[in-house]
């Protein structure tokens, strides 16, 4: 039986990280070497230079395309790279000056930062639309229309985005339709069986989990896309280190078990918010009452480890709440194992203050890590407590 015929969490574990045939060594080495000896000119055993390729990289390139659903062997498959921002860029970089991209308002202000200020300078057209309403995203689209970047769950807004209704005006359009799943993680949301024509990761949050790595990912079951985007990574050259590979894989192997205990503990987390007087809004996709509940039901397993909330009070509270925490630690990024907590107004989405992709100034985004829940439930009681409440 082949490992990609088993479930999910013996593929993150096996694909990619076969013993080594050399050795017998369980774990896989990290080849951290920049060439690679050839029998003869143009006879090697598969490598050349490590910008091109390296068996590290190789690896955790084989477990997710295994992850996101690409059959092994192809169509397609997955190319990793420096960083998610670098990814992202990759799939950009497949467009023409004068094409147009429709960018949902509620994404990572990195990804709005290198799209309206870089790529617009290219040639690259962009709009930018709340896709949670499909009519608007319609209504968006041109005849020079060839990207939708989807961002679902968004950040830091945690809207849930219809990523088979966005896809399906997409193709309709002769468009192809990207969705960012960090936040999601492959083992929440596969948006290729949605759909999607290609998946985008900063394999820097969940899928490392550790918070000591950067890098980033594209997944994609469509050829010429596949080798278009692994022309750009080898031309371009943004591509991870051997360790930063082998980081990502160790770190994918628990996905699952970490996945399960981000998303109890963000479950605990919203719902203690939702009744704390002292909160004005709490965002998060498994709350009932949340109007992406029922989406991200259908599309999702579970409702991820991200909540965002507004305290009362506003930005001067929010300021005063994200200082007095001690087991959140105050810091931009997301996904490792620790809780984390910032205020993207300030932070993470600073670049799109001023632009129609511009966020709450008392948004308060948190990170919920695979602590004990009680923990964090009471770090942030006696956080809130003093802040001003509901009467």
């Amino acid at each position: 039986m082949s490992f990609d015929e088993l479930d999910f969490e013996t593929r993150a574990v096996h694909v990619g990280s076969e013993p080594d045939p050399a050795t017998g060594s369980v774990v896989p080495p990290i080849y951290q070497t920049s060439t690679f000896a050839q029998e003869e000119v143009g006879r090697h055993k598969g490598y050349e230079y490590a910008r091109t390729g390296n068996p590290t990289r190789t690896g955790l390139e084989a477990c997710l395309a295994s992850l996101e659903g690409v059959a092994p062997g192809g169509p397609g498959g997955a190319l990793c790279f420096a960083s998610g921002m670098a990814a992202t860029s990759t799939v950009l970089q497949t467009l023409a000056p004068g094409d147009h991209m429709v960018l949902s308002a509620d994404v990572y202000g990195g990804t709005h930062r290198v799209a309206a200020r870089l790529f617009a300078g290219w040639g690259l057209q962009l709009s930018v639309v709340d896709m949670t309403n499909l009519d608007a995203l319609k209504q968006a689209m041109r005849a020079e229309t060839r990207l939708v970047w989807v961002e679902t769950p968004t950040n830091p807004l945690l809207n849930v985005v219809d990523i088979a209704g966005a896809a399906e005006l997409a193709r309709a359009a002769g468009a192809l339709c990207a969705v960012d799943n960090t936040f999601a993680t492959p083992f929440l949301q596969r948006p290729l069986d949605l759909g999607a024509d290609v998946v985008v990761h900063s394999a820097t949050k969940y899928l490392s989990g550790h918070s000591d790595v950067i890098g980033g990912a594209l997944v994609t079951r469509l050829p010429e896309l596949f080798e278009r985007a692994k022309f750009l990574q080898n031309a371009v050259g943004a591509v991870p280190g051997p360790l930063d590979c082998w980081l990502t894989l160790r770190g994918i192997k628990t996905l699952a078990l970490r996945m399960r205990a981000h998303c109890h503990n963000a479950m605990r987390v919203a719902a203690f918010l939702a009744g704390r007087p002292e909160v004005a809004e709490v965002r998060y996709p498994g709350l009932p009452s949340d109007q992406g509940h029922e989406l991200a039901a259908r599309q999702m397993s579970a409702f991820g480890g991200m909540v965002s909330f507004r305290p009362l009070g506003g930005v001067d509270a929010a300021k005063r709440l994200v200082a007095a925490t001690r087991v959140f630690t105050l810091a931009e990024s997301l996904g490792g194992i620790e809780s984390l907590i910032e205020l993207p107004g300030e932070m993470t989405h600073a670049s799109v203050v001023g632009t129609d992709a511009e966020v709450p100034a008392d948004l308060v985004r948190l990170s919920v890590g695979i602590e004990h829940p009680d923990d964090l439930v009471a770090d942030l009681a006696q956080a809130l407590d003093g802040l001003p409440a509901r009467p």
